[in-house]
């Protein structure tokens, strides 16, 4: 799947989460939890529409009112699903990726790396670390997990 494609459905998961939880939340307040812009956020709730998993009602003259059909919660949870498949995916391919590294550290002598890098991806190969008995330092000498997205390469081993 691209992630442009995944990108869309987080997209649509968010608004269906905020309309259910809202149903007179407007687009401005959409795009602003989104960090898109309101173009975005209607393009998408006429797809929603669309799919029959939202309908829109006047609430006032000019206000409207966002109501998630029985078709949209079942939207809702498949693509609730989908996310955290994907993100166990990720997890996995990442800390097997992390593991391959450490067994060239391990088979090379060394006990310690330094990892290169933050965010998810770095918490997760610190936990690997760990998990594998190899001490994470700061020590310029260690060998160095880069992180680069979700890329991993290992550097200054001799």
């Amino acid at each position: 799947m691209s992630v442009e494609s995944t990108n869309e459905e987080l997209r649509e998961l968010t608004l269906l989460e905020q309309i259910e939880s809202d149903p007179d939340v407007n687009q401005a307040t959409l795009a602003t939890q989104l960090g898109v812009a309101v173009g975005t956020v209607n393009w998408h709730l006429k797809r929603l529409v669309a799919k029959g998993a939202v309908k829109v009602a006047r609430a006032e003259r000019k206000k409207l009112r966002y109501i998630i059909t029985p078709e949209g919660l079942a939207l809702r949870a498949k693509l609730a699903v989908n996310y955290v498949e994907q993100s166990f995916s990720v997890y996995r391919r990442t800390r097997q990726k992390v593991k391959d590294q450490l067994l060239k550290v391990k088979n090379a002598g060394y006990e310690s790396v330094r990892i290169v890098g933050s965010g998810d991806v770095a918490d997760i190969c610190k936990l690997t670390c760990i998990e594998q008995g190899v001490s994470v330092v700061n020590d310029k000498e260690a060998p160095a997990l880069i992180l680069d997205g979700y890329r991993i390469k290992l550097e200054g081993m001799e």
